[in-house]
This record gives C-alpha cells, sequence and structure tokens, in this order.
C-alpha cells in the first residue's frame, strides 16, 4: 500500500464514514542525534466522530462514567465540559470559522480508569466534506498541555511545520522546529483502511534530530473489535507510561544530555507557519 499517494476524493470518503473507529498499529521512534536511539511498538488507538456522537453516540463505548474502556470529556483542552465545545472554540478564536463538518478525533482511552496522551489529533473538517484544520494536543509527564494547530493550507499527505515551544522530554530542548505529515487511505483503495501521523523534530539549525510516528489499520468499533484489543494489549495506557520511563533510563545510560524543564510561560496554542496568530489559555476565559 503506498499511502503517499492517497487523495482528497479517498479522504473525503473516509470522512463520509462518521461511526467510531478503533485502529490497530504501531508506533516508531526514531532518535538520530546527538545518540542513534530507535525503538517501536504495538499499539491501539480510537478515531471519534466527536460531532456526530451528539446525535447517535458511540456503541460499545462508555463517556464520562467509569468502565473498563472509556473516553472522559476532561482528558482533552481545558479539562472543563464538552471537549468538542472547546476545541470548536479554540478554531474560532484562532480565525477559522467555516470547520463546520464533521471532527474526528484520534486519541487513547481510558483503560482501567488510567490514561497518559502523549498526544492526541484532532482532524476539522467543513460541511463539503474537506479537511480544515488538525490539532495536535500534546501531553507531557508534568500535567501540562499544549496545541499545535495546523490550518494554513492543511491536506492530507503534504507536510506541515510548527516551532516547538513545548517541554516533552528532558532528552529534547524545547526548540527548533516540528515536522507534520498526515496520510490517510480508505478501504476502497487498499486492504483496508489505514492511518499514519508523523511527527519529526529538526533542530535550530535544520538538522534531524527526532523522527516519530503511530499508525494503524482502522476497523469499526464495537464490543467485538474492542475486546479484542483488549485481549492482545490488555494494559495499553500503564504500558504507555512504563515505555516513557524505560526509554528515559536508556538515553540517560547513554549519555544522552540532560535538560531541566523551562517555565511554562508561552501561550496554551501554537499555530504552524504563523506563530504570532497563538493565544493563551487565559484569553479563553
Amino acid at each position: 500500500m503506498k499511502t503517499s499517494n492517497i487523495t482528497t476524493r479517498q479522504a473525503n470518503r473516509a470522512h463520509a464514514r462518521s461511526v467510531p473507529l478503533i485502529g490497530i498499529g504501531q508506533i516508531r521512534h526514531a532518535r538520530l542525534h546527538p545518540v542513534e536511539h530507535a525503538f517501536s511498538y504495538r499499539t491501539w488507538f480510537l478515531m471519534l466522530p466527536m460531532r456526530s456522537a451528539h446525535h447517535v453516540g458511540w456503541r460499545g463505548l462508555a463517556r464520562n462514567k467509569s468502565a473498563l474502556v472509556a473516553f472522559h470529556d476532561k482528558d482533552h483542552g481545558d479539562g472543563e465540559g464538552d471537549a468538542l465545545a472547546w476545541f470548536d472554540q479554540l478554531l474560532q478564536r484562532s480565525g477559522i470559522h467555516n470547520a463546520d463538518g464533521e471532527v474526528w478525533l484520534q486519541t487513547y482511552p481510558r483503560v482501567f480508569g488510567y490514561v497518559f496522551k502523549p498526544v492526541s489529533f484532532w482532524y476539522a473538517y467543513n460541511r463539503e466534506g474537506k479537511l480544515r484544520a488538525i490539532v495536535a494536543e500534546v501531553n507531557n509527564t508534568f500535567g501540562e498541555r499544549h496545541c499545535y494547530l495546523l490550518a494554513s493550507s492543511v491536506q492530507w499527505g503534504k507536510e506541515m511545520t510548527a516551532d516547538k515551544v513545548f517541554h516533552v522530554s528532558p532528552f529534547c530542548r524545547a526548540s527548533g522546529r516540528y515536522r507534520f505529515r498526515f496520510m490517510r487511505t480508505d478501504a476502497a483503495s487498499s486492504r483496508a483502511e489505514r492511518i499514519v501521523a508523523r511527527i519529526d523534530h529538526d533542530d535550530a539549525s535544520g538538522r534531524a534530530i527526532l523522527q516519530t510516528s503511530i499508525s494503524g489499520h482502522l476497523e469499526t468499533l464495537g464490543r467485538a473489535t474492542l475486546w479484542k484489543a483488549m485481549i492482545s494489549m490488555p494494559f495499553l495506557t500503564f504500558g504507555i507510561m512504563a515505555r516513557i520511563h524505560w526509554q528515559a533510563l536508556r538515553l540517560w545510560l547513554k549519555k544522552v544530555p540532560f535538560n531541566r524543564k523551562p517555565p511554562l510561560d508561552q501561550p496554551f496554542v501554537t499555530q504552524g507557519d504563523d506563530p504570532d496568530t497563538s493565544y493563551s489559555r487565559s484569553s479563553e476565559s
């Protein structure tokens, strides 16, 4: 399958399928400097049609209540109220007024009541089914959150950039540039619908530091597919945090320079290719 050949027509067909999906796939990390360090592991995630959920709900997935696997709105945005309402407000405040179609959220659920979401991706469409904006919602292990808004000529398969301003790992400086690329194919053009989200980090000189991706084949979310994922990877969210600390130990043993966390003083949203349009969390109140 050649994900680089994705077309707008293919993406629009995927958009029209507004039922919740589950992705079974892989996470990959490759550090290129100052030492080489790479790993990959299996994962699963959700693709949720947020706007449709207000009308038809999500079959087989609990929302805002205790369950084996559940989605909680407070795990996103400002942590208050409806996550979609927060997201719509973010777009409005950023000057995006026509993302009035489906909004897909690629994210991890709570499993056994616990979750850590290194990154979630919001894909916003207009009513015609055209991709209008993508937001990468990033969390660090200090309980802090930052959003990167990509809305300048956004499209599937295109590389988009943003200044890195948010501390994620002590082994990478909160500086340089992110390069984002998102690809999605549907079942009509391949054996199975598939999505790939790639984020690469370059330092201030343009040298490649880190390459990361999360990918997966998408299936309709239901009790059967959810149980299949749970049986194969039952401790999904616990494993994410455990692997973060294990890989950090390996980097420390390789004597990768350690950077202390800087104060959280940047705006809550950074807009790709135009950082001057970002706004602070406090401006939402």
